[in-house]
């Protein structure tokens, strides 16, 4: 049997500072290095052409198309490669590239189809980690859990992942986010083809990187995305491919908090403009209706935690 083809794309921009010794530490198993420069500023690409890793393979962006746009580029040539698990690191140096097979094991052993860093899994990783990344992430993994559906997974805007062949022929890599939310789109579409997801424990550093993302912009670009893909999700979860007990308690239980907070708003305003006390029966019509409601609601979130996907793709034909 031959072994497996392990790709690494570093999407790059503005890195001439750290790409270098990323690439120094690459593994030598890895069959290809693929650099995709996205439109740097700086002599990125210079540096590049001079590395003298003859696994290297250069690929730069007429314009700037996004961290998510340098990873489509990277996953469309490393399948026409023939890769056969595909890694994703940063080219800021905050990754130990030696910890790539971390990521790889639960990949190659037929345990995961996609497998993502966790940084946060030890106090040291915590108190390294600015409380600004830290509570934005938090957040952020909440929301992420909600919407994608994997409530196993943390740390979701981790940029050092991999992805088995299986999983990443079945994607539709062009229509994946291209900007910074890629991370979070890849989740979000890997749950629609019902593909396995691991975390994985690494360790990273903060220096004096800068991000490039835009904490405004973001602000107001993530909760729209989010929302939209959660709506989609549940429809094409529980409506449109199954209709199950978690289908009846969302149907039942959306209708009932919504009529126990529209009852209870509306009374509430209209007596309060009339400077009356509002009844203790118009206050339980409204109560009990978003108490019902909320358990249902409840109830449809712990089945829903509890449907994740088990079995990885690259293990459907093994069963038959």
């Amino acid at each position: 049997m031959e072994p497996m083809k392990i790709f690494v794309v570093i999407p790059a921009y503005n890195e001439a500072k750290h790409i270098v010794n990323v690439i120094r530490d690459i593994p030598e198993k890895v069959q290809e290095i693929i650099v995709v420069d996205d439109c740097s500023q700086d002599n990125t690409s210079d540096i590049i052409f001079a590395s003298k890793d003859e696994r290297v393979k250069l690929i730069r962006h007429k314009r700037n198309m996004g961290v998510g746009g340098a990873m489509i580029t990277g996953y469309e040539y490393s399948l026409a490669a023939g890769a056969d698990i595909v890694v994703k690191i940063d080219g800021d140096g905050q990754m130990d590239p030696k910890e790539m097979w971390k990521l790889v094991a639960p990949i190659k052993n037929g345990r995961a189809d996609y497998s993502k860093g966790f940084r946060f899994h030890t106090l040291k990783n915590l108190k390294k980690t600015p409380k600004i990344r830290l509570i934005g992430n938090i957040a952020l993994s909440f929301l992420t859990k909600i919407t994608s559906g994997y409530w196993n997974v943390f740390d979701p805007t981790c940029g050092y992942t991999a992805i088995g062949r299986e999983a990443l022929s079945r994607l539709s890599l062009s229509g994946l986010n291209p900007g910074y939310f890629f991370e979070i789109d890849m989740l979000i579409r890997l749950n629609r083809i019902q593909a396995v997801v691991h975390d994985v424990e690494i360790s990273h550093k903060y220096e004096n990187e800068v991000s490039e993302l835009n904490p405004l912009h973001a602000s107001v670009t993530f909760p729209f995305l989010l929302s939209k893909a959660f709506i989609k999700r549940i429809l094409r979860t529980y409506f449109l491919i199954d209709f199950n007990a978690a289908s009846l308690f969302i149907l039942f239980g959306i209708p009932f908090v919504l009529f126990g907070i529209g009852f209870g708003l509306y009374h509430w305003i209209k007596n309060l403009m009339a400077n009356v006390l509002t009844s203790t029966g118009t206050v339980m019509i409204a109560v009990v209706p978003l108490l019902i409601g909320f358990q249902l609601l409840l109830q449809a979130l712990v089945l829903d935690t509890n449907n994740m996907p088990k079995t990885p793709l690259q293990n459907e034909d093994k069963d038959i």
